[in-house]
């Protein structure tokens, strides 16, 4: 027991007031020194090191590749492994979870599959209600997966972080095994390291930082991709090329039209790259757990969410975010940050990737005048952005192709100007 001081005896202290302030002072100091054992500091050095792997029919017995990459030590148990499946993408593919369970079966000295594949809705279904979280902890909970099995999360991008989500939480983290099975989710929020699910009408309200085992890309997976999703996912290859590699945006920009026409060959470059700049950010950035307020990564996602939505996610996350770089790129412009030539290739070749820089909700009709006016709804993303980030707004600008400029105020007269003149009767 921590001893104090003795209280001072008032009717034995000095009559001289100053005397007895400095008497109080030292009692009280020495009571706090006694009272109060100093602060322990600790400091914890954390380093997770993951592959993201490119291959073709990552599911057939002649391949490898996944068996190898988690088998177990030598006279171990197989590993125990829970499939989760993309429902939108077992439509193009009949006969997948037989594969799967075939695969298992051929390696069965290395995998052991716990239970038949589950299958989840795609896209924002999937993140939206929270009884597929549910479902997935229900699951590893009844087939008794421990901290040493593995999860493999089959799919899109939605699926992928409704699953990651589910394994970072469950026994406080299940080994995760990405396979993404679409162009945003291999070259972007499959090989990095957030997860999460939406709550309380936000995008990503819950979720956590958790970097996966390993990330497996079957390029033959998009084949079956319709072209909205092919398009969509290249959203995020022009984000990142717009703030970081303008060789790379010049690329895309000169291959924009074949692109479009789905020339493999072409997409696996765009792929490769933007997936090899994605990861060089979170390695290099100093802050791969965004634990400030800066997010470059997120250059045009603050409308993107907020558009999403408004639309009742009729919009897939890839064409918002097109939206919302087309905003933000117009943004810049109009603040005489980006140069007028570059701000109209930006949006040429945004439009000839075949992407829609603009929705009837980004405006409103005006009660008194009848006119339309930018949506005040859509300016709510700037909070909820700000809100997600924590600390002051940030949000990431061009002053070049390539080069990103955080700013911290907005000028809202220039974001509605840029709003209007996105307009198709105006962007011609």
């Amino acid at each position: 027991m921590i001893a104090r001081s003795q209280p001072l005896n008032l009717w034995s202290a000095p009559s001289d007031p100053l005397v007895l302030e400095r008497k109080l002072k030292r009692n009280l100091k020495q009571e706090s020194e006694q009272d109060y054992l100093p602060a322990i500091h600790q400091q914890v050095q954390v380093q997770f090191n993951y592959a993201v792997h490119f291959t073709r029919g990552l599911f057939q017995t002649q391949n490898p590749l996944l068996a190898e990459a988690i088998a177990p030590p030598s006279n171990h148990p197989p590993q125990s492994i829970l499939a989760v499946v993309d429902a939108g993408f077992l439509e193009h593919r009949k006969g997948f979870l037989d594969q799967i369970t075939q695969y298992a079966e051929f390696y069965s000295s290395n995998i052991t599959l716990k239970a038949a594949p589950i299958i989840v809705p795609g896209g924002e279904a999937a993140k939206n209600d929270p009884k597929h979280l549910e479902k997935l902890h229900q699951e590893i909970n009844g087939v008794g997966l421990c901290r040493h099995s593995y999860i493999v999360a089959i799919g899109g991008g939605a699926v992928l972080d409704l699953v990651g989500y589910a394994a970072a939480t469950a026994h406080r983290g299940i080994r995760l095994l990405r396979v993404p099975t679409t162009v945003l989710a291999q070259n972007d929020s499959g090989v990095g390291v957030k997860n999460g699910i939406n709550a309380f009408d936000k995008k990503n309200f819950l979720g956590t930082f958790a970097p996966p085992y390993a990330v497996f890309n079957d390029l033959d997976f998009l084949k079956t991709l319709d072209d909205r999703d092919w398009r969509s996912g290249m959203a995020e290859a022009i984000k990142v090329a717009l703030i970081k590699d303008a060789n790379f945006f010049d690329w895309i920009a000169a291959h924009a039209q074949t692109l479009a026409q789905r020339d493999m060959n072409q997409m696996q470059h765009l792929i490769y790259r933007c997936a090899q700049l994605h990861l060089e950010h979170i390695a290099q950035s100093g802050d791969p757990f965004e634990m400030g307020s800066s997010r470059p990564l997120d250059f045009g996602h603050w409308a993107a969410h907020r558009l999403e939505y408004l639309t009742y996610y009729r919009l897939r996350h890839g064409e918002a975010v097109a939206m919302g770089m087309a905003l933000d790129s117009t943004y810049s412009y109009l603040m005489g940050l980006l140069p007028e030539a570059q701000w109209q290739q930006i949006i040429s070749t945004l439009k000839t990737l075949g992407f829609a820089l603009f929705v009837p909700e980004m405006m409103v009709r005006d009660r008194v005048e009848h006119s339309l006016q930018p949506n005040p709804s859509l300016f709510k993303g700037l909070a909820e952005f700000r809100e997600h980030l924590g600390g002051e707004l940030t949000l990431m600008l061009l002053q070049g192709i390539g080069q990103g400029l955080e700013v911290h105020e907005v000028d809202f007269e220039k974001y509605e100007k840029a709003i209007a003149l996105l307009q198709p009767e105006v962007m011609v």
